[in-house]
């Protein structure tokens, strides 16, 4: 069964997904995490990656939030938190490769804002950070628990299933 894109018409500043999950698209990768309410406001408060210290208590208590919205069998917290985990990956990942997060050199062209990608733009030269490259493995460990996590692929080929 083919997934259904993620779904950025909703008003989702308005939206609580907990009431309301059978709204929710898992999409790909990250998509929505920074939007989906209550979980946003929920789970970005614990979402810090600046040194491997930091980056390993945020994932412990982000992994933690996974379980118990696990333990209450909230596919959509489950899948929120699971997404902060792999955001902790990719950004620890970015900053690791480019000191100030900045992958390409230049502005993103108007005719282009909100989307991701060069757009033309050169990709800049790597700064080897091996601290911001530690938090990344560190926030890789437990996103790779959350997203193997049998009762995690169960419910999310449940929810596919039934909802898209």
């Amino acid at each position: 069964m083919p997934r259904e894109p993620f779904d950025y018409s909703l008003d989702y500043r308005k939206l609580d997904l907990r009431r309301h999950p059978e709204l929710y698209r898992v999409g790909k990768g990250e998509q929505g995490v920074l939007l989906i309410q209550p979980y946003k406001s929920e789970i970005l408060p614990f979402w810090r990656f600046k040194t491997p210290e930091i980056a390993r208590e945020s994932s412990e208590k982000i992994y933690q939030l996974f379980l118990d919205y696990k333990a209450k069998g909230d596919f959509v917290g489950m899948d929120m938190a699971r997404k902060f985990l792999q955001m902790g990956v990719t950004r620890s990942r970015r900053y690791a490769n480019h000191r100030t997060g900045q992958k390409y050199d230049g502005p993103v062209p108007d005719d282009q804002k909100g989307r991701s990608g060069a757009h033309g733009r050169e990709t800049l030269p790597l700064d080897a950070d091996p601290v911001k490259a530690e938090s990344a493995a560190i926030f890789r460990e437990k996103y790779l628990q959350a997203r193997e996590d049998p009762d995690y692929q169960r419910m999310r080929k449940e929810w596919q299933e039934t909802y898209g």
